[in-house]
């Protein structure tokens, strides 16, 4: 395992320096490019490639948009949980997607006394493994185990360059990979039947 992280690591510095590179050749061929312009491109390659090394709470917290699964999963006592070794996959919702649930929904989970539904919700959206995108599409029309011990629902439409959707939730962005896993963003909250 070490070994393949540190070929991993190995690579991200490679893939940093050769976009680096190409962004200064680019300038230097094109003064039309900025120096500000080339050092945000490199700043932001730099946080891409860096973030695999992060583990999945820390990937969340550290992308801005998962405020609402952050405190969740911190109410929910399943931090440690996510910062193991894993490998894990989670359909994460964004923010927006709390907010679109019923008003007073997420306050009522984050109460101590709902910690079990919360737990259940929570793990619904978790697989055991890490699954990414291009496997994901192979999946299409069958149901998946959860941590939580029931199935989720993968839908592709138009076969395997389509949309992807768990249960309802469409995903919207996919292989957010991280030291113990993946993330895949989806935009609505999926609550086991």
């Amino acid at each position: 395992l070490l070994a393949e992280h540190s070929h991993y690591s190995t690579m991200r510095s490679t893939m940093l320096v050769a976009f680096s590179a190409l962004v200064g050749v680019s300038a230097l061929a094109n003064p039309a490019i900025s120096r500000v312009a080339s050092s945000r491109l490199t700043a932001r390659v730099s946080t891409m490639a860096t973030m695999s090394t992060k583990d999945i709470v820390d990937t969340a917290v550290g992308a801005g948009s998962f405020g609402t699964l952050v405190a969740a999963v911190g109410a929910a006592g399943l931090v440690d949980t996510l910062k193991s070794a894993g490998p894990f996959t989670v359909f994460a919702p964004t923010d927006a997607a709390f907010a679109a649930l019923p008003a007073g929904t997420v306050e009522n989970l984050l109460k101590p006394e709902n910690k079990d539904q919360l737990v259940a919700i929570l793990t619904y959206h978790v697989l055991s493994g890490k699954v990414m995108a291009e496997t994901a599409v192979t999946l299409g029309g069958k149901e998946v185990a959860t941590v939580n011990g029931k199935s989720l629902m993968i839908t592709v439409a138009g076969g395997a360059g389509g949309g992807v959707k768990v249960d309802a939730a469409n995903v919207v962005t996919t292989d957010i990979e991280c030291s113990n896993g993946v993330i895949h963003v989806i935009d609505a909250v999926i609550i086991p039947k």
